[in-house]
């Protein structure tokens, strides 16, 4: 049985940058000494924008300038740097995006681990937007594989989204874990 960890777009702008949120906050410790403790791959998403981001689809229906390239919101939130340093676990490189969901990140793990009996479990921001997003192109790309939610180490936009969210994902067969 291999295991594997998802870490999504935990970065400064979606903490306690421009889209932070005290839900988002709150979940950082809890996140970080799952990271430390994890042994098994790990995996991430970086929410990656340019400075055009105001004329993308995106940034026309949530005209909220984040995580653009370089700038520090686009970066780790130092926490999650430190806990990714002293982790147990093998890193892999993370996905940049500029979507909510990561093809790219579901075709590394549908190469990695078909035809193995494997757990991936996702924790990060946002539940409602990019981690639910990552956990269907994960589930699409690999049917077999045990997908699993920490909800105490995800939040979303508002706490009732991200418990919408997790509902929708364990009606797709995704076992979600309460604290």
């Amino acid at each position: 049985m291999k295991n594997a960890l998802v870490v999504v777009d935990m970065q400064n702008d979606f903490i306690d940058g421009a889209l932070g949120t005290k839900e988002a906050q709150e979940i950082t410790v809890d996140t970080a000494k799952k990271i430390r403790e994890f042994e098994g791959d790990i995996f991430g998403t970086l929410d990656t924008h340019g400075e055009d981001y105001l004329t993308t689809q995106e940034g026309k229906n949530l005209p909220v300038v984040h995580c653009v390239y370089g700038e520090d919101g686009w970066a780790l939130n130092s926490e999650i740097m430190q806990a990714i340093a002293e982790t147990k676990g093998n890193v892999h490189d993370f996905c940049r995006k500029n979507t909510f969901g990561s093809m790219e990140l579901a075709h590394i793990l549908a190469k990695e681990y078909t035809g193995e009996d494997v757990t991936i479990e996702f924790i990060g921001l946002c539940t409602d937007i990019c981690v639910i997003s990552n956990v269907m192109a994960v589930k699409a790309a690999l049917p077999e594989a045990k997908l699993v939610v920490d909800a105490s180490c995800c939040a979303g936009v508002t706490p009732e989204s991200h418990k919408n969210a997790l509902e929708a994902m364990k009606m797709c067969q995704v076992e979600i874990k309460m604290k």
